[in-house]
């Protein structure tokens, strides 16, 4: 799988018109679409960049593309149901059409990872950024470097992607998953995502993390992974805040010097990076 430099269309601020010709549900209240171009070749991407999705005739949000780059079929992207523009997109029909503005933003740096072992964790939906790189980093022939892929969800029925979590281990990742809280049915591990780093062996010296989810979950994921001894600067992160225009243009993502959809939304992590997201979101 080969990743290309990519740029948004000619003019960034007018969708696209795709059409939803697959619809899949993760959870009670997240759905993947599957969306190909009405006209035109389908859009290039990279890991961990996000769209500006349309609901025509209700609004506009950003989500991030839940597929990897140049896999085969449509691209995916991953919708949790919190509002009405993502209401609109949650129930979408087969058939019926979005708009798309985009790629935007900065991307996990996959392509860059060949030798380093990837510690990978995500809560929630935080997995759906993280999907195609995680495919990806799998996927790629001639890696050395051992992906670890930890999982935190509240309960088993919220997990997303399982279906992928059992082929990326078939194919050579150490896949782990704890919840919150379990029920008759789970067997596995209870507890906050973040107990699941001891359970791990790596060597921080060779060790790049990819981390995403709520961003409390995010700052002590963190701190976990540089007690084990990474440095802050391995340590990548992605933010999600109040993006409406994709492009740097309206401000309203601006987090203190950052707008974080033009210089995210991953980001390295640093510790002015973790005084800026322990501001509450206004």
């Amino acid at each position: 799988m080969l990743l290309t430099e990519v740029e948004p269309s000619v003019n960034p601020l007018m969708p696209a018109t795709y059409r939803v010709v697959a619809r899949r549900v993760e959870t009670d209240d997240v759905v993947t679409l599957s969306l190909e171009p009405t006209s035109g070749p389908s859009l290039l991407f990279r890991p961990g960049q996000f769209n500006m999705l349309t609901a025509f005739g209700v609004g506009e949000v950003a989500i991030s593309i839940s597929s990897a780059p140049g896999a085969p079929g449509p691209m995916e992207q991953t919708v949790r149901d919190v509002g009405a523009v993502t209401h609109a997109l949650c129930t979408a029909k087969v058939g019926s059409t979005v708009g798309v503005r985009g790629p935007f933003g900065t991307d996990w740096g996959v392509d860059e990872l060949d030798d380093s072992e990837v510690v990978i964790v995500a809560g929630g939906i935080g997995l759906a950024p993280l999907r195609g790189a995680i495919s990806y980093l799998v996927d790629k022939p001639g890696r050395t470097g051992q992906v670890y892929v930890l999982v935190g969800s509240r309960e088993p029925d919220q997990i997303t992607f399982p279906d992928d979590l059992e082929r990326w281990e078939r194919d050579g990742a150490v896949v782990k998953v704890t919840v919150d809280n379990g029920d008759a049915h789970w067997h596995g591990a209870i507890g906050v995502v973040t107990t699941l780093l001891p359970t791990i062996s790596f060597d921080p010296a060779r060790t790049v993390a990819l981390v995403c989810g709520p961003e409390i979950m995010m700052r002590f994921t963190v701190r976990g992974l540089a007690d084990l001894g990474v440095p802050l600067g391995s340590i990548r992160v992605s933010l999600e805040r109040n993006m409406q225009c994709g492009v740097g243009w309206c401000g309203h993502c601006q987090l203190g010097p950052l707008l974080i959809c033009r210089d995210g939304p991953v980001f390295a992590y640093s510790e002015q990076l973790e005084r800026l997201i322990s501001e509450r979101e206004r």
